[in-house]
């Protein structure tokens, strides 16, 4: 068992929060995290282009590059593997894995299943050692229908767990753990379950998401206006040399 598949079988779920550049996930590992993943919104917000639309797979890879060989654990979220070809998606992965990343996000857009497994299983042959967690879209584009049928699918292919953003009710949370056999990641949602009920129901990993980046971006917003207004913005501001220091960062290697 890899590390990072380690951290989703420890007494607590891997509460694994979501960064957008090097500076963001720095200051996550500097907070005792060790693990960060990215998160697709903000990759393609940096870009000025459409998530969840296969078009940031160069600038995915460029932050993986960035982040691959810091002092934490690194998963990427890559959308769909930013192609429908199976052998495509393998050989990004195996690029992912090269640069230093040892997990996987891979979501199936409630496209056909066969081919979602497809990619889990090319993933797994041209990675072996990458923790490939495959999300599924059933709650976060649909009703719910189907989504056993298609994590079974997903197991089978060889994920190493599963993602089911969107998936906030408790009793449904824990039938779905109970009928795994991989660990269950759920989206973290300030209007759901909090950590410590998560932990009860059996949920394995949470993930934060776009919800930092999103409310960084808030943030300044909000400052901006204190300032309009003529007030001091209020809330942590880290100085110009904390955040500058946070670049030094990327000069140690990690040692797994």
């Amino acid at each position: 068992m890899t590390p990072f598949a380690a951290l989703h079988h420890a007494p607590g779920p891997l509460l694994l929060p979501n960064a957008w550049d090097h500076a963001s996930a720095s200051a996550l590992a500097a907070a005792g995290f060790p693990a960060v993943g990215t998160t697709s919104l903000a990759v393609a917000a940096a870009a000025g282009l459409p998530d969840g639309a296969a078009a940031t797979r160069e600038e995915t890879l460029r932050l993986a590059l960035t982040l691959g060989s810091a002092p934490f654990l690194l998963s990427v979220d890559a959308e769909g593997g930013f192609s429908e070809d199976p052998d495509e998606v393998g050989e990004f992965a195996r690029q992912l894995f090269a640069v230093g990343a040892v997990g996987v996000n891979l979501e199936d857009g409630l496209g056909p299943v066969d081919r979602h497994a497809a990619k889990i299983a090319a993933v797994k042959r041209a990675a072996p050692g990458l923790f490939v967690n495959a999300r599924t879209d059933t709650y976060w584009s649909g009703d719910g229908s189907g989504t056993r049928a298609r994590l079974d699918a997903y197991q089978e292919a060889g994920a190493d767990g599963v993602f089911v953003p969107g998936l906030t009710d408790p009793r449904q949370i824990a039938a779905l753990v109970r009928h795994l056999d991989v660990p269950l990641n759920v989206l973290y949602s300030p209007a759901g379950p909090g950590l410590t009920q998560l932990t009860g129901l059996g949920v394995r990993r949470v993930s934060l998401g776009s919800l930092l980046y999103r409310r960084a971006l808030g943030a300044a917003l909000e400052a901006l206006d204190d300032v309009r207004r003529g007030r001091a913005p209020h809330g942590t501001t880290p100085t110009y040399a904390e955040v500058d220091a946070l670049a030094r960062t990327g000069t140690r290697t990690r040692q797994d």
